[in-house]
């Protein structure tokens, strides 16, 4: 399965329940990488897609993800166990928000084998890194 996630500096994801930042082309850029499957989200997340977008949309979205599908996760509460995750997106927004709710796979064992830096709709810069298992 391909885990995509989003985080600030300090890895926060969510701050009240709610996503700390949101950008238009780290979406495109996720629907490019799910070319070959289908993007599973939750229904909260299904918001920042256009609704002629197909989707599989799940409350929680890792538990219908098969392996070529691309499962992106706002709520770290959802993420799968790490030995289910072939692969790891993740979009880093460069700048610290507030947050209550935090990344909690370590990086350790994962190996970063691509690293793109690009201008999004709503920061100047975001890094989206690409983590596979050692």
């Amino acid at each position: 399965m391909i885990v995509a996630v989003c985080v600030d500096d300090r890895m926060g994801m969510l701050f009240h329940n709610r996503r700390q930042s949101r950008d238009k082309l780290v979406c495109a850029d996720l629907l490019h990488m799910a070319a070959g499957g289908r993007l599973c989200v939750t229904p909260y997340t299904a918001k920042l897609f256009d609704p002629a977008v197909p989707l599989c949309v799940h409350e929680t979205p890792a538990e219908c993800a098969e392996t070529a599908d691309v499962c992106f996760l706002e709520d770290p509460a959802l993420l799968p166990p790490p030995d289910v995750i072939d692969t790891l997106l993740c979009y880093r927004w460069n700048r610290a928000y507030p947050f209550d709710a935090v990344f909690p796979l370590s990086l350790e064992g994962w190996v970063l084998t691509e690293t793109l830096e690009f201008p999004g709709s709503s920061h100047e810069r975001i890094t989206k890194e690409v983590y596979h298992r050692a």
